[in-house]
């Protein structure tokens, strides 16, 4: 089994479109009808609209760019690098997600010695955003995994020598419930386990790519904040992209 993913042509920048395709065909529509009602308008009207246009273009133009750099161009889903990162090579692991799950499959790869467990955080009364269920019911040859409640795992405490949460944190918008997840993953971890922690960060970066989609992510300060207050401790971090952070954290309590 390789530590590659095989992707399609365009995969992410389709999944992109398809997960959020509502907010996609409204912005077009938007910016096809302003365009279409500059010629009959007067040069003040004019340029009102165009200041009001010309980000919604941009920012559905560079979304798209950059989703295709990251997800379809950027090796994101070589997780190779993950076996150097760790401090040990991990013999039971558990990987978090919220119902798109493209990478346990890769885990296996990498560690082929290791037990895994693949956990589904979705919680339909938390994580209502239109976009999450939408990948949810896109999810097809997922590895074997388990619902879980993101405040309750129901594993024995020091179970997992390594957790990994990729993509899947930022779908908890309080901050309170984001630091109830984290305490819940250092209490499966042993004694000076790790979790390697994977998001886009709210930054200016994100925002120059996503415009205000950027409010979807978190701070660098807002993750460290999170993890700090769950008993965990930065130990390493680095951008895959420019757009995509890496957390490699250790419990400490």
């Amino acid at each position: 089994m390789s530590a590659i993913a095989i992707r399609r042509p365009y995969q992410g920048v389709i999944q992109i479109l398809q997960f959020n395709r509502r907010r996609y065909l409204v912005t077009s529509a938007l910016v096809v009808v302003a365009l279409l009602a500059l010629p009959h308008l007067a040069p003040m009207g004019r340029a009102g609209l165009l200041a009001c246009t010309a980000p919604a273009a941009f920012w559905l133009v560079s979304s798209l760019l950059v989703s295709y750099y990251v997800y379809d161009r950027f090796p994101l889903y070589d997780l190779s690098w993950l076996a150097r990162a760790l401090t040990r090579i991990p013999r039971r692991w558990i990987n978090i997600h919220c119902g798109l799950d493209e990478t346990s499959h890769l885990l296996e790869a990498v560690f082929p010695d290791a037990a895994g467990q693949v956990v589904d955080i979705f919680d339909p009364r938390v994580m209502t955003e239109a976009s999450i269920l939408q990948a949810r019911r896109s999810r097809r040859d997922a590895a074997a995994d388990i619902p879980a409640r993101y405040d309750d795992l129901a594993f024995e405490s020091s179970t997992f020598d390594a957790a990994f949460c990729i993509f899947a944190a930022h779908e908890l918008r309080r901050p309170a419930q984001r630091v109830k997840l984290f305490r819940e993953i250092t209490r499966v971890l042993a004694h000076d386990g790790e979790l390697v922690l994977i998001e886009h960060n709210r930054d200016w970066r994100n925002f120059l790519a996503f415009g205000p989609g950027f409010l979807h992510f978190f701070s660098q300060r807002a993750w460290q904040r999170a993890t700090s207050g769950a008993g965990l401790a930065l130990r390493s971090e680095f951008s895959m992209t420019p757009f995509v952070h890496v957390y490699i954290l250790r419990r400490t309590i």
